[in-house]
């Protein structure tokens, strides 16, 4: 499981303009006053440059993923109070939560298996924090007649195995949100949906490239013919992908909140 720098990179402006302002504030609140932010398939730190400025000056962070170039270029930006810490995000013993005040992940949990989440669930006590879950919504305008079966077959490719078992895919938000309760957590969540307006035709373009890849993997004949539709229409098309952001707060944990409970 990995992504390039140049996929995290195009697909950022679109992460930051769907991240839902009010949860990532109280995300920082919840972290405390001299916080350290694990951040778990960190990339190039998009969560870093994201969360960052509400969080007090000096705020620690410790990065983890399994790509070392990527782990650098994050370490790179964040300066001297970025622990880089390389390892498996699967291995969930290895992973290094010692001495946390919040965790956090992006676009991460829908590629992840139901026990690794409720293992995570189980293991924490500090808040968590996980943006731009995909919830298997998708629409277009304009529509294609194989849209909807395009996005079924996406969304079946989805729960299969990325290594770990089957991944949660467009059930993530919903399971993170039920296993986190379980376990005690008050859970708050919010849409960060993803619109995409002929502006950002080479980001449509790559999404539909491998959404049309992984629906003909699922079985759906008509995928590449809509991904050659959906190529070529990008700079004449807008697009929404669901995504939700959700905050688990451990309940010795809870600030006070206003934010509306999904």
């Amino acid at each position: 499981m990995g992504f390039s720098a140049e996929w995290l990179s195009l697909r950022e402006p679109a992460d930051r303009a769907a991240r839902d302002g009010p949860l990532a504030q109280q995300a920082a609140k919840a972290a405390g006053p001299n916080p350290l932010v694990i951040d778990f398939g960190c990339g190039t730190g998009a969560t870093w440059r994201a969360l960052a400025p509400y969080l007090p000056t000096g705020a620690r962070w410790r990065f983890v993923d399994n790509e070392p170039a990527l782990l650098a270029e994050a370490g790179r930006v964040a300066g001297e109070n970025a622990e880089l810490v390389e390892a498996d995000l699967g291995e969930m013993d290895a992973l290094p939560l010692a001495g946390a005040s919040l965790v956090t992940a992006s676009a991460l949990l829908d590629l992840m298996p139901e026990a690794w989440v409720a293992d995570l669930a189980r293991r924490l006590d500090v808040p968590f924090y996980a943006t731009l879950n995909y919830d298997g919504r998708m629409s277009w305008a304009p529509a294609h007649d194989d849209d909807a079966a395009v996005t079924a077959a996406f969304n079946q490719h989805q729960q299969g195995d990325k290594g770990m078992g089957p991944a949660l895919g467009p059930n993530s938000a919903d399971r993170t949100i039920a296993l986190f309760e379980a376990a005690g957590f008050m859970v708050l969540s919010a849409d960060s949906t993803w619109l995409l307006g002929p502006d950002m035709a080479p980001l449509q373009r790559e999404l539909t490239n491998g959404i049309a890849q992984a629906a003909n993997e699922a079985g759906a004949r008509e995928a590449a013919s809509w991904g050659r539709h959906r190529h070529a229409s990008a700079d004449r098309t807008t697009c929404h992908i669901g995504h939700i952001d959700i905050l688990a707060l451990p309940t010795g944990n809870l600030q006070e909140s206003t934010h509306v409970l999904r």
